[in-house]
């Protein structure tokens, strides 16, 4: 095994850590990725409390799993967004407050740079997340948008975050925005401008995630190969996508996940169309050497059967890159 292969506790959260820690430990995992939501981990508790972050870490050592990252990207969403009423549904009450957007804003930055913070008390060195956008809803050109609306877009972008990233660098700790529809960069082209808005300082990459390009029509193996040094994390999920035209097309026709004009649909690791042969191989040529975490989605499938299937998966597929020519033996 090359990689230590983790689960990004995200879609746990209704379970006590101490419970799905257990559980995870059962299926073969080797760590957790910790979602600062629920009760796995608390930004705020790991800054005020003396012993919180080392019993977070002393919970996880009982069940020989390890830690490499914490992931806030519920807060993280608010930064840039247009906020309306379904950001209070996934923000806590003391970042939603009143409501009023640009509180909500502001307030969710300065969680980052807590999160920030909180990550280099529980001795990581990433914090995955989302950045929000406030261009997203722009995506479908009509009325048509001019070049200076989008770029006004990636300046908020960089206007809100270099602040929270100098606090990052502060701290020792990079923050990888997970590319997806939805964010400041959601392909290889918004990528490649977000990186430029914000100076391409290192304390910002990305957290790779393949089931967000794949059927998008994204090259996701290219995706590796052109930000080789900014993949800071990779999370491991499937996805399916039609192979024919659907009722709901890739814009998703406001179905819900699992109906069946969907054109695409997430799925569990190996049941979907990512090749993650091919992924292994770009993160080798990449010199990726962080964990591999599986997040785990699919609605047409048991989640504790697919989180111990999609572990085993991973395991097998990956392998270390070699360190020499196959043929060099043959060399007189």
């Amino acid at each position: 095994m090359a990689r230590p292969v983790t689960l990004f506790t995200g879609q746990w959260a209704d379970l006590p850590l101490e419970t799905l820690a257990a559980k995870a430990a059962a299926w073969g995992f080797d760590g957790l990725e910790l979602a600062c939501w629920g009760d796995h981990f608390d930004v705020g508790r790991a800054l005020e409390e003396q012993d919180y972050c080392q019993g977070r870490r002393e919970l996880l050592a009982r069940h020989n799993l390890s830690l490499f990252a914490i992931s806030n990207h519920l807060v993280g969403q608010a930064v840039c967004d247009a906020i309306d009423q379904r950001h209070k549904s996934i923000l806590p009450p003391h970042i939603w407050g009143d409501g009023n957007p640009e509180g909500v804003r502001q307030r969710a930055a300065e969680e980052m740079k807590c999160t920030a913070r909180a990550a280099a008390r529980l001795g990581v060195t990433v914090v995955n997340g989302f950045t929000g956008s406030s261009i997203w809803p722009l995506l479908y050109s009509f009325p048509p948008n001019t070049p200076e609306i989008i770029q006004a877009g990636f300046d908020d972008f960089a206007e809100r975050w270099n602040p929270i990233l100098d606090v990052f660098d502060e701290v020792g700790v990079r923050f990888a925005l997970e590319v997806h529809p939805t964010e400041i960069a959601f392909d290889i082209s918004s990528a490649r401008r977000a990186l430029e808005a914000i100076g391409r300082r290192e304390a910002f990459g990305f957290n790779y995630d393949p089931s967000h390009f794949g059927y998008q029509g994204v090259d996701y193996v290219a995706f590796i190969d052109a930000f080789a040094d900014r993949i800071y994390h990779a999370h491991m999920k499937d996805v399916w996508w039609s192979d024919r035209p659907t009722a709901a097309g890739v814009f998703g026709g406001h179905t819900e996940f699992g109906d069946s004009d969907r054109y695409w649909d997430f799925r569990s690791i190996g049941r979907g169309r990512i090749d993650f042969e091919k992924i292994i191989r770009a993160l080798n040529r990449a010199r990726y050497q962080g964990p591999l975490s599986i997040e785990w989605e699919d609605s047409g499938m048991d989640r504790e059967h697919g989180a111990k299937e999609a572990c085993a998966f991973i395991k097998r597929v990956d392998f270390k890159p070699s360190v020499a020519a196959f043929d060099a033996a043959f060399a007189q």
